[in-house]
């Protein structure tokens, strides 16, 4: 059984869709479930076990959760800065239940975590074993999650990611596309280096782990299944916050996303404003995960041109 936690988000809407496409056991929690709080997360594992969730049929043993996949996390970067408490009671204190709660019922863990956790100072992709240095509440929440997930166990996947995008809730292409429609002229950052990630990418990831991991057993009697520890995903490839939007207005006129003329202008960082501090660049190191799974990792102008080709605005 996989439980999965943070269902309402947009990576864990599109985690959820792909468990049923899978027909993988699976139960999902959203907020009646609070990841700050040890006791609410115990009360409802244990509920787990009775047949107010699964049909009186399903073997007992099928309800153990053999898995977790944490989706839940504080990710208003800006909104942290003066909300601190909130920030880190979610992304530190409810990853440390939870990989409590893990340990405790001897379940695996798989964590999203942030590039944030880097400054943004390097001039070459990040691989997993690199200097963390996060800058921000949000940032520093999320490394420190991250930190207290490791201290308290051991069979955990971290999967580290960047710049999301996906059929669900708001992002940065709904709100481009948003404002290209309404706009004569927007402004976007063009000092920010990154890597964005489409959520049916990243979720297909998260599901690879648990198939290769529960079919890991090889021909000779040697487990073969993924080592336990970090892991960093994005789509291929690396652009700027405004060749990004370059490109989402290019796709969006292309299959009739955006009606009318929009001007996109860069900006610097300093003239946009945030609140909280961003990495200048924060592009991340797939090697690992590509090896590890043996996978190809789609470039992320072909998979937003999916996901503009097949989503109406």
């Amino acid at each position: 059984m996989i439980w999965l936690i943070g269902k309402n988000g947009m990576l864990g809407q599109e985690v959820a869709r792909q468990l049923e496409e899978a027909h993988l056991p699976w139960v999902g929690t959203g907020s009646e479930v609070d990841v700050t709080d040890a006791n609410s997360l115990d009360t409802f594992e244990r509920s787990i076990e009775t047949a107010a969730y699964f049909p009186s049929s399903l073997p007992h043993q099928e309800r153990q959760i053999k898995w977790i996949i944490n989706c839940s996390g504080y990710t208003n970067v800006d909104k942290a800065e003066e909300d601190s408490d909130a920030a880190y009671k979610i992304n530190r204190e409810g990853a440390c239940n939870i990989a409590r709660q893990a340990r405790k019922i001897g379940s695996k863990l798989i964590h999203i975590s942030t590039d944030y956790v880097f400054d943004g100072k390097a001039s070459q992709s990040y691989t997993e074993d690199a200097v963390k240095n996060a800058q921000g509440i949000y940032a520093k929440s999320k490394s420190e999650g991250e930190d207290a997930i490791e201290k308290e166990m051991n069979q955990y996947y971290i999967i580290r990611t960047s710049w999301l995008y996906g059929f669900n809730k708001n992002n940065f292409v709904y709100t481009m596309t948003k404002l290209m429609n309404s706009q004569p002229e927007i402004k976007v950052v063009n000092d920010q280096k990154g890597s964005p990630t489409f959520t049916c990418d990243l979720a297909e990831v998260i599901l690879r782990f648990i198939k290769k991991s529960e079919g890991a057993t090889s021909f000779f009697g040697k487990n073969s299944a993924p080592a336990y520890g970090i892991y960093h995903f994005s789509n291929e490839g690396e652009t700027t916050w405004f060749d990004f939007a370059k490109e989402i207005y290019r796709l969006g006129k292309k299959y009739n996303r955006i009606n009318g003329e929009c001007s996109v202008a860069p900006c610097s960082t300093e003239d946009f404003g945030a609140k909280a501090p961003r990495p200048a660049y924060s592009v991340l190191s797939k090697e690992k995960i590509k090896k590890t799974l043996k996978i190809k990792i789609p470039s992320w102008q072909s998979s937003l041109e999916y996901f503009i080709k097949n989503k109406n605005f």
